[in-house]
């Protein structure tokens, strides 16, 4: 065999080179659904992206029932003003739904539509996540706390503090873990029945996002200016760091939603410039990537991907974009 030369490694670089970029090159949605005609302030989907709330910026509160393309149900928390949703979520048998304003919480039964509980807030809430049975919601707040709240007779459960505001709350599938991630630049967890914190990670800078696989076993906190890290719930153990380029931290790129599938063997996550990822776990690969649209592809204007949710059966991905649009992604 002949030994290369440098134009031949030369080739053979370039080769490669364009071989990562279009490995790098982001798919299109398989389909799109306008749910809000100029955008939305919060937005929530289902485990199997089968059915989403959306805070529409001009319309208030509605469910959606992605498979049919239908708006079911106009979801406000007074009849008289449309209400601007901050929060909400799902519980994991798809049954109920919570919505929530800055000062006020409403608990939905999605097959009616009708609002079973009305609460005001013991706080200024800042994220919401719906337990096991919809019996309580775990509330980030405003007041350096997040509160696990009696959704069904009112009152508060177990109070879990902060040193800073409370910007992301999670959930264990069996509502017995709670994670949580403070402006204080921790992200903790903790058991719902005593209110101990059984682990607590410290970040650089503000933790904007937590999730909980759920399983309650694997745990992934997010924060400004920082770094994304995967670790153990229990033992705070390390597992691995979600990439990102020190150019996006810079420029305040980071993740605005997650999501683990059913197995923990994957990691779906949003980002605030229309980028959808999916990663191998546990070692945080890429291994694939999908871009929203823009609204008008002329104007500078983007689109932060407000939710994410996984469609195992079907291998289908949906994304919501702030923008006002839900999206179906299909895996290769």
């Amino acid at each position: 065999m002949k030994p290369l030369t440098n134009k031949h490694r030369l080739i053979i670089t370039c080769a490669t080179a364009l071989l990562l970029q279009a490995c790098e090159q982001p798919q299109a949605p398989v389909e799109s659904l306008e749910v809000a005609a100029k955008g939305m302030h919060a937005a929530a989907l289902n485990d199997n992206g089968s059915l989403a709330v959306v805070g529409s910026i001009h319309h208030g509160g509605s469910m959606w029932r992605l498979g049919t393309k239908e708006r079911v149900f106009n979801w406000n928390h007074s009849s008289e003003t449309l209400s601007t949703l901050v929060a909400a979520d799902f519980s994991r048998d798809s049954n109920w739904a919570l919505t929530a304003e800055p000062a006020t919480l409403v608990l939905w039964d999605v097959h009616s539509g009708e609002g079973i509980r009305y609460w005001t807030a013991p706080g200024e809430i800042l994220d919401v996540e719906l337990g096991p049975g919809a019996n309580s919601a775990l509330l980030g707040l405003s007041d350096h706390s997040a509160v696990l709240f009696d959704i069904r007779r009112g009152g508060i459960k177990q109070t879990f503090k902060h040193s800073n505001r409370v910007r992301s709350v999670d959930l264990s599938a069996d509502g017995k873990l709670a994670l949580t991630g403070s402006e204080d630049y921790s992200a903790t967890l903790w058991d719902t029945s005593s209110g101990a914190a059984i682990t607590r990670i410290k970040h650089d800078n503000e933790v904007q996002l937590v999730k909980l696989s759920n399983d309650g076993s694997i745990a992934l906190s997010v924060s400004k200016y920082d770094k994304a890290l995967l670790w153990q719930a229990r033992s705070g153990e390390f597992i691995a760091e979600v990439p990102l380029r020190a150019q996006h931290l810079k420029r305040g790129l980071s993740f605005t939603t997650a999501a683990f599938s059913e197995n923990n063997e994957y990691l779906l996550t949003g980002r605030p410039d229309q980028i959808v990822q999916l990663w191998k776990l546990p070692e945080a690969v890429e291994i694939e990537r999908w871009k929203l649209p823009k609204r008008d592809k002329w104007k500078p204007t983007g689109a932060a991907v407000a939710a994410v949710a996984f469609n195992e059966q079907e291998g289908e991905i949906f994304a919501v974009a702030s923008n006002g649009f839900i999206h179906r992604l299909k895996r290769r």
